[in-house]
């Protein structure tokens, strides 16, 4: 053990059970502010970035042939979610150009692909 001791012991256990309830309350309410993003501004960046490879929407008739998913098809899998699109986005891959986009452009790609998603039947 240190010389100060723990956090615990230093703090007490009323605060560090107050300052461990602050955290998991501002935990939720930090994931969603990083979704939050303007979907229009998301398609403005999807249309001049994305378009070449990815069919981005409805006004899209094709991409090009690389295989690239079209983004109503990744909208609607099952398994996608914006704390996934964010980490997808800001990792680098193969057949994907690093765009690197800054935190609002990431939150605006995430916004305008998450307003493609069909609901889904009971």
């Amino acid at each position: 053990m240190t010389r100060h001791g723990s956090i615990f012991n230093r703090v007490g256990p009323v605060a560090f059970t107050l300052l461990s309830v602050a955290f998991l309350v501002a935990a939720p309410s930090m994931a969603i502010a990083r979704e939050d993003g303007d979907a229009d501004a998301g398609h403005q960046l999807v249309a001049a970035w994305c378009s070449n490879c990815h069919v981005i929407g409805s006004e899209q008739q094709q991409g090009t042939s690389t295989g690239a998913p079209p983004f109503g098809a990744i909208a609607n899998m099952k398994t996608t979610t914006a704390l996934g699109l964010h980490a997808f986005l800001q990792t680098p891959h193969d057949r994907m150009p690093d765009l690197h986009l800054n935190r609002n452009q990431t939150d605006d790609v995430v916004a305008y692909i998450i307003s493609l998603r069909q609901p889904r039947r009971p």
